[in-house]
């Protein structure tokens, strides 16, 4: 058996326990002190981010978050990564990500609605990256379609520090009732344990401790590692699982991911304060043989750990029995304060779960990085684009900007009848709470060219961001889940960037009075060859709610001869935009992000949408104005002419203002005679705004500088140029 734990670390558990670990004991241990499980270099870091709100049921520490919606409606909300996997074998290890997060949701008796994905790849001119990308999005489209829960929004970013190391993180959101909820613990003495779902096999064994090291030339012998899901089966252990979970039988539920049996009977043990004693010889199977560790730590998928009141077993065991599902009567709950393993009526294992779950925090070392000397300070363009009309062409055509129509087009996006808003038409999904005359808007941003050259302002700014994307569609943000992926913790200038971008999350999350309900870290998102690390990205899945489905607004212009008005302050802030990247290479002053001028933009942007004022919104960000504005004519069909001396601003060249990438800015259209009314509401927020254009049916967009033009693009060339961004490079 391998075993990754660091002399040091043997040393600890040997102080702890108090004697020798035996080789299953030593097994369960290695797993749960993992990186990937036991946060045992991110937690005290963490503790930083706020995590208590009014809508807050739920937050960090169980399966998944879960908000109040009101009226006794939850929501239950999680991000995970499964990026080591993806890296290994894209499709499997795509496809058992949006597993583990349904899993997730389920666990708190929450059914599954939606899926979000967030991916990372290197440029697409390499076969490699193109490989990886196509079989990520076939397995996620593969698994999610086949169990019926849509694909409903997400975000792509293309950087060659992530060709060696794609990112796939995955968020999943689920319905259910406040009176309802359950939760991963045990906490009665006597009731039972029954494993459901797919046999238990070799595939997933050292998944976590795989996922805690970097990528290396030997990382293909490491294949075994990545689990291998079944759609279909998944399908049928959701709805078992519900239908059991309606008899109130189920006091505690836990699905089976990272670190598996030992992983559930661990934690759920010691959230109760009690003990568990299991017998491995009832496990179902799928291989013979296997080692009584390789049982306790495999991570075959579509697996749920149930505690059951003794008084509701043969119910809840007809219902299996209904869907045909496999399952074993593993053991019992006790009052030890100990997980028991049996073999043979022998007791194999015996550890405090405590051992298991609370591993000594590491405190890493942090230094500035010394890349971010060679970077100027100071944007000078060294490759000038033809002219801003052509600038505008280029870069819509740029992978990270470009219609992501190949990717959602593979997803069922509506199956579920709740999806209201398909992808592509606003800044977020949203998904109606049937029966209710309200809706939950989601989304998933970063943006790691800003968190490389910032790792503070980069990751406030995806804060705002992916609440601006929940904002425009008419709903109030409540909650978010983040994601955090970085390179090698053990070096100091990766832990720098994820010390700084857990300071600038917490900024934001305070600033706004947002709480995070939830999450994943992952690291060791490294190429050990090259010591190439991912940018360091902090996903963040925000969760809205939208309280009159009359207010979700598109992003789309809708009519000729509206109004064309844009809230918030631009700055000379074209660091790590993507027309920095494109004409000039990664440099430059960052977007600066600002709670108070991120609230006041939002407020006055939501209550402009409330009050019916606003027709079309759009968060300005990726690109700049000049994209954001585009974005908006080409999928509605409406062209505009902005004068862009109207702007507020700084004082800057033509080419800054188009295409800075400066935080709090929205650009909406509205009739002619509500432009006053949100005027005077921008004012009241303390919120910058002005008209700076109207709607025509031309079909060009046109800037200029009063009455002389510095750009005009045609819709048409301009929507080509969108859809074949990523096009070109699928064969």
């Amino acid at each position: 058996m391998k075993i990754n734990l660091t002399s040091n670390e043997l040393n600890q558990v040997k102080i702890l326990l108090g004697r020798e670990p035996n080789i299953v004991e030593l097994g369960m241990i290695d797993v749960m002190w993992s990186e990937h499980c036991s946060y045992k270099s991110s937690k005290l870091e963490l503790k930083k981010i706020p995590t208590k709100g009014r809508r807050v049921i739920v937050g960090p520490g169980f399966d998944s978050g879960i908000v109040d919606l009101g009226d006794g409606d939850v929501v239950a909300f999680k991000i995970e990564s499964h990026n080591h996997p993806s890296a290994i074998d894209p499709y499997n290890g795509a496809a058992t990500g949006i597993g583990g997060i349904i899993r997730d949701i389920l666990c708190t008796n929450c059914r599954p609605i939606a899926l979000l994905d967030s991916l990372r790849f290197g440029k697409l001119e390499k076969g490699h990256n193109r490989w990886l990308f196509q079989n990520v999005i076939r397995g996620i489209a593969d698994y999610g379609n086949c169990c019926g829960i849509p694909t409903v929004a997400g975000e792509i970013e293309f950087d060659p520090s992530f060709e060696r190391n794609c990112l796939v993180n995955v968020a999943c959101s689920g319905i259910g009732k406040k009176e309802n909820i359950v939760l991963g613990k045990m906490e009665n003495p006597g009731d039972i344990l029954v494993l459901l779902g797919g046999s238990t096999g070799r595939d997933g064994i050292h998944g976590v401790t795989f996922a805690s090291k970097t990528i290396d030339e030997r990382s293909e012998e490491d294949r075994p590692s990545v689990q291998v899901g079944d759609p279909f089966m998944k399908k049928i252990v959701i709805e078992a699982t519900l239908e059991a979970l309606s008899t109130r039988y189920v006091r505690g539920l836990k699905d089976l991911g990272g670190g598996g049996l030992t992983c559930a009977l661990s934690e759920m043990s010691d959230k109760g304060g009690v003990g568990a004693e299991i017998n491995i010889d009832k496990i179902h199977i799928r291989e013979a043989d296997m080692a009584p560790f390789e049982l306790m730590i495999s991570e075959s998928q579509e697996r749920m750990l149930f505690v059951i009141k003794p008084e509701g077993l043969n119910k809840i065991l007809k219902i299996f029995d209904k869907w045909e599902i496999k399952y074993s009567i593993i053991g019992k709950v006790t009052n030890t304060k100990k997980v028991v393993v049996k073999k043979d009526k022998q007791i194999i294992a015996s550890l405090p779960p405590k051992i298991l779950t609370e591993v000594p925090p590491i405190r890493r070392k942090s230094r500035k990085p010394n890349y971010l000397k060679k970077f100027p300070k100071k944007f000078e363009l060294k490759q000038k684009p033809k002219n801003l009309s052509q600038a505008i062409y280029e870069l819509l055509m740029m992978p990270t900007i470009a219609s992501k129509q190949y990717i959602y087009q593979q997803y069922d996006h509506e199956v579920g009848i709740r999806t209201v808003i398909r992808p592509g038409e606003a800044d977020a999904a949203v998904l109606r709470i049937l029966g209710k005359n309200k809706a939950i808007a989601m989304k998933t941003d970063c943006n790691s060219f800003h968190t490389y050259l910032d790792p503070y302002y980069g990751h406030a700014g995806a804060v705002a961001e992916s609440i601006r994307n929940i904002v425009v569609t008419g709903a109030e943000p409540i909650a978010i889940a983040d994601c955090c992926n970085f390179g090698n913790p053990e070096n100091p200038e990766v832990f720098w960037q994820f010390k700084r971008s857990i300071d600038g999350l917490s900024y934001m999350l305070n600033g706004l009075d947002i709480p995070c309900i939830g999450g994943n870290v992952s690291f060791y998102n490294e190429d050990e060859r090259t010591s190439t690390a991912v940018k360091p990205t902090i996903v963040i899945a925000a969760l809205g709610l939208i309280d009159d489905l009359n207010h979700i607004t598109t992003l789309g212009l809708k009519e000729s001869n509206q109004a064309i008005i844009i809230i918030g302050k631009t700055y000379n802030e074209i660091g790590g935009s993507q027309f920095s990247i494109r004409f000039n290479g990664i440099g430059g002053k960052v977007a600066n992000a600002k709670h108070d001028r991120e609230k006041a933009s939002m407020n006055a942007v939501l209550s402009s949408i409330r009050k019916g004022y606003i027709t079309a919104s759009h968060d300005c960000s990726k690109g700049g104005l000049a994209i954001a504005l585009a974005k908006m004519a080409i999928n509605g069909g409406f062209g505009a002419i902005v004068d862009i001396k109207k702007i507020p601003k700084t004082s800057m060249n033509p080419y800054e203002l188009l295409f800075s990438e400066s935080h709090g800015r929205f650009i909406v259209s509205s009739r002619i005679e509500d432009v006053g009314k949100i005027l005077k509401i921008c004012k009241d927020n303390n919120a910058s705004v002005s008209l700076i254009g109207k709607t025509n049916d031309e079909g060009t967009i046109k800037f200029s500088i009063g009455k002389e033009t510095i750009a005009n693009c045609e819709i048409k060339k301009m929507r080509k140029c969108w859809k074949n961004g990523i096009q070109k490079y699928i064969n």
